[in-house]
């Protein structure tokens, strides 16, 4: 994927330098490119053009293989009774559940659930001011994959407000949501949710969203 996106932006960059720009949005390069390349002919060079045209094959390509590989993930979380209990929780799909379960197995390494998110970097890190213990930024320390797709998941939730409601978390999030900012409160549900993850593999069981949550996360 990153590499697609590289190759979408070449083909901006080198666009741009022919004074040419393009809507954002990579179906609009996609939906306006020949179209863009045959009005303006007498501006692009036949190498650069030639140039373009191979760097647009080249992300065809990679469509071709991202698709392929998800189709692969998709079909492994399908069939592998821990990710199918892993995606019953809010936000988290095949890759999650996958990476999840390819990393740490059924989570037995790990003691309770605030481990699990310790080594994902998603415990804030805290210090003492006199008698009274401050939370700072997240750790960022562990596995960077794994937290990336956690925070990605609990963004992905806070889009839907209308939703909070449904889970055992909600009162929570809504809480929440009222006195943190975005970027911490993402940060604060990734934690709440790779807790609630680590539960579900160790105990053997889906997330229920109409109880509460286990008391072991």
């Amino acid at each position: 994927v990153s590499r697609r996106t590289a190759t979408i932006n070449q083909i901006r960059a080198f666009l741009i330098e022919q004074g040419i720009t393009v809507r954002t949005g990579a179906r609009a390069l996609r939906n306006s490119l020949f179209e863009v390349l045959s009005n303006r002919e007498d501006e692009i060079s036949p190498r650069m053009h030639d140039l373009i045209v191979g760097l647009y094959e080249d992300w065809l390509w990679l469509d071709e293989r991202i698709e392929t590989i998800t189709g692969q993930i998709e079909e492994i979380s399908g069939s592998e009774v821990n990710c199918q209990r892993l995606m019953s929780i809010p936000g988290i799909g095949p890759l999650i559940s996958t990476a999840m379960v390819a990393a740490i197995g059924t989570g037995e390494a790990f003691e309770r659930g605030r481990d699990f998110s310790a080594w994902l970097g998603l415990v804030p890190r805290q210090y003492s001011t006199g008698s009274r213990p401050v939370l700072g930024r997240i750790s960022k320390r562990g596995n960077r994959y794994l937290r990336t797709l956690f925070i990605q998941a609990a963004n992905v939730i806070l889009m839907r407000p209308h939703n909070w409601s449904k889970f055992s978390f909600g009162p929570w999030l809504a809480q929440a949501a009222s006195r943190l900012h975005r970027n911490k409160l993402a940060a604060a549900l990734a934690n709440k949710l790779a807790r609630i993850a680590w539960s579900v593999l160790r105990n053997g069981s889906t997330f229920d969203t109409h109880r509460h949550e286990v008391s072991a996360i």
